[in-house]
């Protein structure tokens, strides 16, 4: 059985031939390059099945790097882990939202070395598990097309991002990177008022894409999208889009089918907030969760009072009293933060 490769990127010779020891010492098949243009050489060269790569380099820096290899469809789904003495969050963000999988903030030791690295592997073998409904929504819609099948292989050869619950994907007023697919868990796009209130805007389940409006109006991200649980999700950066929108039309019709089904919803919930009561608001809300689910027998959702809050637009404790009335009716049960749906058509059939 062959070695897994690992590239060690870093400029610095005492750092590097520390980590190339470890490396080589956990049975791993270690290649180093000093510089940033020389990595990048090696990395298209020998392939590697993993890189370390340090942010501040002379030359070439671990950005320029990451960029240069995600242009390369053979190296654009390699694991990407940087190594940086900076944990600021403005770093962390532009690293993530270019691609990388994982940081390690200088010094780390030789656990936390091997852990990141055996993680991201470990997390590489599964992929082929996400992608398998990734192409559902569009497939459908344009069954044996030459355009989605083109946009098959983009989202194949893209890595998958582990999204941890609460993590913020991208912020409002973002510059657009691209648009993103959910594959698993769920996340939501959010706007938040002058007073500070959340206005919940969208969420999105797995096979569902979300940021396609900023795409297409090439205009900063409109809302802040977050992570609802623990999340991963495909990102098609802007550029490689754009040449696919051009060279195939039917698939730019597509998204904007998926983009008007959107638009759609989002006025059918601002009919309910003009003029549904609050009972009649939280069983819609209720029923829109269900469907994202997409479980059979009884449903099961796990979301709390103040995201509920932000998509029925009501106070928190309006949630909580309209809840203890849904249970006392038999309507849900509850426990802790899970909302238990005991009947269904009693919450399509509610009074306004």
């Amino acid at each position: 059985m062959s070695k897994i490769k690992i590239l060690v990127i870093e400029d610095n010779d005492d750092i590097r031939e520390s980590i190339v020891e470890i490396l080589e010492l956990a049975g791993y098949e270690v290649t180093e390059a000093g510089n940033g243009k020389e990595g990048v050489e090696m990395a298209n060269a020998n392939l590697p099945d993993l890189i370390l790569c340090d942010i501040m380099m002379p030359e070439l820096d671990g950005y320029g790097v990451l960029y240069l290899l995600n242009k390369n469809p053979l190296t654009s789904a390699t694991p990407f882990i940087f190594l940086t003495a900076k944990a600021e969050r403005m770093d962390m963000r532009k690293g993530m939202e270019m691609g990388a999988d994982d940081y390690l903030v200088k010094p780390f030791d030789d656990v936390e070395l091997l852990n990141a690295i055996e993680s991201r592997l470990s997390k590489k073998e599964k992929q082929e598990v996400f992608y398998s409904k990734s192409m559902t929504q569009l497939t459908h819609l344009a069954a044996g097309n030459a355009g989605v099948k083109e946009l098959d292989k983009m989202i194949t050869e893209r890595k998958v991002r582990s999204i941890r619950k609460k993590q913020i994907i991208y912020y409002e007023g973002d510059q657009v990177s691209g648009i993103y697919l959910v594959l698993t868990g769920k996340v939501k796009t959010i706007k938040l008022s002058e007073d500070g209130r959340e206005l919940l805007t969208g969420m999105y389940g797995p096979d569902e894409y979300f940021g396609i409006p900023a795409l297409l109006l090439n205009e900063p991200y409109a809302e802040t999208a977050e992570a609802l649980e623990d999340t991963t999700i495909c990102q098609l950066p802007k550029d490689m889009l754009e040449e696919l929108l051009n060279r195939y039309p039917d698939v730019a019709r597509q998204f904007i089918h998926i983009l008007s089904n959107n638009l759609l919803d989002k006025e059918e919930q601002l009919l309910q907030l003009a003029y549904h009561s609050v009972r009649k608001r939280m069983a819609e809300v209720l029923i829109r969760l269900c469907k994202l689910e997409k479980q059979e027998g009884q449903i099961s959702l796990r979301i709390s009072r103040d995201n509920l809050a932000a998509m029925a637009g009501m106070a928190t404790e309006t949630v909580s009293r309209i809840l203890s009335d849904f249970k006392d009716e038999g309507i849900i049960e509850r426990k802790g933060s899970q909302i238990g749906i005991l009947d269904y058509l009693k919450l399509q059939q509610m009074k306004n």
